[in-house]
């Protein structure tokens, strides 16, 4: 055999390895894994699905990588050549593990925080955390894998670390503001919050650095965690989202008081039970507030589900109520002034 016949004969065998190793990966992933992936429906738990979604496409390119990796033993290359290419192989695959690790340590996180008593699934600042913890570990046993000692690296990120903290202050601030909020469990993604500064909403996530909130018109403030932590807050989701809705309104002078309060629990009582976000086993009670300027002043309080409900809820209430007044003959008075003129 001639020396162009065997250069050829040990790429076509190298060839062969990655077509075979290529068949491999693509038998794993259409075949096994997707029989996998149908066993684990099956299952309850949801962990199995996390790492199969995570081994979906990176294992094809990791047992692609291993042929490679063989391939090159058949190859005609220099010492050094096949060094560098071992290394670069190397690197490779130990990035796109990193990517697999990474997606499973996320997803493990979310699922957890997911089924948590606090319900806190959609913040993302865990999952950041998580990916760049991951990512710094495998940078790292990359720089080792290459022969670059990490030591020196580590000792300088120390050193540095204050001068980093320093410049990064407002960030650092919001970080730790975010672990800290999500930490006293006060508040969490889905509550609807109100700020003594005026902001308010349902707070959808909390990253690194800013806590979202989704106004009631479908607009979202953007709120740095530091000045959520400093702020006054009213969460109207804690302890529970069944929240008290106060309602007052006036009588004109010489109501009947026994007749108009009958009429206000009736009403309030009906609406508890028939309008969509009422509580149905809460019952009204009518209360003489004052004697005011126009009218006799009474109050109720009606009970919703939760904070958006109180807008239907008290709809429904002050139109059944006005029209019960009306066949009962009650009276809601106007604003009135008397004017006395002085005369000379």
């Amino acid at each position: 055999m001639t020396l162009d016949e065997q250069t050829l004969t040990m790429f076509l065998k190298a060839g062969a390895i990655i077509a075979c190793s290529l068949a491999l990966g693509f038998i794993m992933e259409k075949v096994i894994l997707a029989k996998l992936k149908k066993l684990a429906e099956k299952t309850t738990w949801e962990g199995d699905d996390i790492i199969i979604g995570a081994l979906k496409t990176w294992i094809t390119i990791l047992i692609l990588l291993v042929g490679v990796y063989f391939s090159v033993l058949y190859l005609p290359l220099s010492e050094k050549t096949e060094g560098n290419l071992n290394k670069l192989l190397m690197t490779l695959a130990i990035l796109f593990t990193t990517i697999i690790i990474s997606k499973i340590g996320v997803g493990f996180v979310t699922l957890y925080t997911k089924k948590s008593e606090d319900n806190v699934h959609s913040t993302s600042i865990f999952s950041n955390i998580t990916k760049v913890v991951i990512f710094a570990v495998g940078g790292m046993v990359i720089l080792q894998s290459l022969g670059i000692s990490i030591t020196p690296i580590l000792t300088a990120l120390g050193v540095g670390g204050l001068a980093v903290a320093l410049a990064l202050q407002d960030t650092l601030s919001n970080l730790f503001s975010g672990i800290q909020v999500l930490a006293s469990r006060q508040i969490k993604p889905g509550d609807y919050i109100k700020l003594n500064s005026g902001e308010e909403g349902y707070v959808t996530d909390i990253t690194w650095r800013n806590t979202t909130l989704k106004t009631l018109p479908s607009n979202h403030i953007i709120l740095p965690n530091s000045k959520l932590a400093t702020s006054i807050v009213t969460n109207f989701h804690a302890p529970t989202k069944e929240m008290a809705m106060a309602v007052t309104l006036t009588v004109a002078y010489g109501s009947e008081l026994a007749k108009v309060e009958k009429a206000i629990e009736e009403v309030g009582a009906e609406v508890m039970k028939e309008v969509a976000g009422g509580v149905p086993n809460h019952k009204p009670a009518a209360r003489v507030l004052e004697f005011g300027d126009f009218g006799i002043k009474l109050g109720t309080g009606l009970m919703v589900k939760e904070f958006t409900d109180q807008f239907l809820v008290k709809h429904e209430f002050l139109k059944r109520l006005n029209a019960r007044f009306q066949k009962d003959g009650i009276k809601i008075p106007f604003p009135t002034s008397t004017v006395h003129l002085a005369k000379d």
